[in-house]
């Protein structure tokens, strides 16, 4: 299946802080752009590109939570962990993501979402790394059409 999204997702890198932003519009209510990115059983059908299944390890997605996952294709795995820091409804994810590939490369991730009236929301997600050798490193590794093939799955969720 193919999206229709006509949504571009903007990945920006700041010049001056290792962070990149992500901006992206779904049409959708927050309540379900938050529920899609909270609820296991959802998450799964949409995270990360199409070649990767995605198994769930655990996922406690609440203030003081944890999740693990594992994207894999081609023989391959890829884990990945964190913790949430804070979750509050339909508004904001902030949490640390961790690619098990690179144990010492953690980023803090603040993911907020805009109510933008008309059942739309924009999603705003800035990933915050130790250092610009570390953001280059994650922009080069794919992340950026991982994050876009995404988000075109997540559109197909949200209109189911």
């Amino acid at each position: 299946m193919t999206s229709t999204s006509t949504h571009e997702t903007e990945i920006l890198s700041d010049p001056d802080v290792p962070l990149v932003r992500i901006i992206r519009e779904f049409d959708a209510p927050p309540e379900k752009v938050f529920r899609a990115h909270t609820d296991a059983d959802l998450l799964v059908q949409w995270l990360g590109p199409r070649r990767h299944q995605m198994k769930i390890d655990h996922f406690d997605c609440r203030t003081g939570g944890s999740y693990r996952y594992i994207h894999s294709s081609d023989g391959n795995e890829y884990g990945f962990h964190g913790s949430f820091h804070e979750v509050r409804p339909n508004e904001l994810i902030v949490q640390t993501f961790t690619f098990e590939g690179v144990p010492d490369s953690v980023a803090l991730e603040k993911l907020e979402l805009h109510d933008l009236g008309d059942g739309r929301t924009r999603l705003v997600a800035t990933s915050l790394v130790d250092s610009f050798a570390d953001r280059d490193a994650m922009i080069a590794s794919g992340m950026e059409s991982g994050i876009r093939e995404g988000y075109e799955r997540l559109d197909e969720v949200l209109a189911g």
